[in-house]
């Protein structure tokens, strides 16, 4: 490793935008530590120079093995790209608060905790840059989203206090807000779709959910183009707090201009 080659951890990179995004920066000369628990999808990007790591965020003993052997090899990151994360969906009244419990486990509770072992050695040496994966969900929610929003929502909040409290440190904290990326999550949260058009009371309006989500990810963008808008954002000299990419990441903007009881009239016309 060369003295001025830039070390970078990213989480959830054995597929979509954690894999785009480790290809792209190994390409761009990055050191590469690319981090799941499924090591054998990696493969590829072993072979092309990336340091291959197992991680469960969500299991404390899993995150300490991996911050010792980074701390160790590498000492301070550069860069720590929070991307892993998942997506369940269901009505507010029958998700079970287990499955919302898992969700925020991975997607905030998990993130964070990984955050917070990797801080002091960034510290230390003054510098640093931490980009975390959120989603215009995390700007609004749709009926049917409510609990995968939250936990977005509150990356949102973590994130924005990290920014200004690491700013004294040198540490920049950015976020990214992809729209619909082709990355199979419509099919990961298949299931709990399915689970929810059991409810006999919500299956009309969880069927015109998954209409309009299948409609939508026809047409989603691929991973790529959120992995070169995580690449702007380390590589510009004074990166932006947030940075949306992607198809219909521009709802995000459209909501915010639009009057609630407006903005909300046109979610029950296409969902409920």
């Amino acid at each position: 490793m060369t003295q001025l080659q830039r070390t970078v951890l990213i989480t959830g990179a054995s597929s979509g935008i954690g894999k785009a995004t480790a290809r792209l920066l190994l390409r761009q000369g990055w050191k590469v530590i690319a981090a799941a628990r499924t090591t054998e999808s990696m493969s590829d990007l072993r072979e092309s120079g990336a340091e291959v790591l197992p991680l469960d965020i969500t299991d404390i003993d899993s995150r300490q093995l991996l911050v010792r052997q980074i701390n160790q090899q590498f000492g301070a990151l550069d860069a720590l790209i929070n991307n892993a994360g998942y997506g369940e969906v269901g009505p507010i009244e029958t998700m079970s608060i287990q499955t919302a419990q898992n969700l925020f486990e991975v997607n905030v509770f998990g993130l964070i905790a990984l955050t917070q072992m990797l801080l002091p050695e960034m510290r230390k040496r003054g510098k640093g840059r931490i980009v975390n994966l959120s989603s215009i969900a995390g700007r609004f929610v749709t009926p049917g989203a409510g609990w995968y929003g939250a936990s977005k929502f509150a990356l949102e909040a973590l994130s924005d206090a990290l920014r200004l409290e690491l700013h004294q440190f040198g540490i920049k904290v950015v976020i990214i807000e992809p729209g619909l990326i082709a990355t199979r999550f419509e099919t990961v949260a298949g299931k709990s779709m399915a689970e929810a058009q059991r409810d006999p009371a919500w299956a009309p309006m969880m069927k015109k959910v998954e209409e309009n989500w299948q409609k939508g990810f026809k047409r989603a963008s691929p991973a790529h183009v959120v992995a070169e808008t995580i690449q702007k954002a380390l590589n510009a000299h004074s990166p932006k707090a947030r940075y949306r990419c992607g198809h219909r990441a521009e709802s995000a903007v459209i909501q915010r201009l639009l009057p609630t009881n407006l903005w909300d009239a046109i979610l029950r016309i296409q969902m409920t």
